[in-house]
């Protein structure tokens, strides 16, 4: 029973080595909350240990950056509507999780991008939970870690944009986006919403162009736009098979 399998092994790898890039992010998150939204080190650390949805944290605290305690409203609406999609991944993540009270609560909290990707991509039940467990964990604690650093050197560093860290977020958004744009509909969304979102920067208060493009996207996907073909692809190879 204490032999670990080759499975397991690959779901700690894949835990690793997804999840300690990611940790590193929270440096930039820091320095960008207390040094371009004016949050304290306890501030940035409370929306870390509690909030923990890095995407949502970047979008909280650059709409802050951006329009100052005046954003707040499009700043949580903001965070709260990219924090949304967590509770479509915990659907997927409830049979690996399994039952109990406390066990779910836990699992809600590092039920996040990285944890439910490597869990996904793992062969047999045990490493799937393996994977969610170990890479959420490895993320929380490394995240938390980091976000303490950049908190505590943000004002060392000065004006985070001589180091281009406020335009991390953007990076770490792309970086998640660019691997699932191999469909012509998830093309379709991005572009659209993307196009959207950067023709009303410059016209709305900061946080509402978010709002605006992530409404496009959710009509494009609803809709099923260029979707019909794809199934008629994919049915033809289920049919090869």
């Amino acid at each position: 029973m204490g032999v670990r399998s080759a499975d397991d092994t690959r779901a700690y790898r894949a835990a690793l080595a997804v999840g300690l890039p990611t940790a590193a992010y929270g440096v930039s998150f820091g320095a960008l909350a207390t040094v371009g939204a004016g949050l304290d080190i306890w501030q940035t650390m409370i929306l870390s240990l509690v909030m923990f949805t890095g995407g949502s944290q970047f979008a909280l605290v650059g709409v802050l950056a951006s329009g100052g305690l005046s954003a707040w409203p499009s700043a949580v609406a903001s965070a709260a509507l990219l924090g949304s999609r967590n509770s479509v991944y915990a659907i997927r993540m409830s049979p690996v999780i399994g039952r109990g009270f406390l066990r779910r609560a836990a699992a809600a909290h590092l039920t996040i991008d990285e944890s439910t990707a490597v869990s996904s991509a793992q062969g047999s039940l045990r490493a799937q939970r393996i994977g969610f467990w170990a890479t959420g964990l490895v993320v929380y604690v490394g995240w938390n870690l980091t976000t303490l650093l950049g908190a505590v050197i943000g004002d060392l560093l000065g004006d985070v944009s001589a180091y281009g860290l406020d335009a991390a977020a953007a990076a770490a958004f792309l970086g998640l986006l660019w691997p699932r744009l191999a469909k012509l509909q998830a093309q379709a969304v991005a572009v659209a919403a993307g196009f959207v979102a950067a023709i009303l920067t410059p016209v709305l208060m900061p946080g509402l162009p978010v709002l605006v493009a992530a409404l496009v996207a959710v009509v494009i996907g609803a809709t099923n736009w260029l979707g019909s073909g794809q199934r008629t692809s994919g049915n033809r190879t289920g049919e090869k098979s």
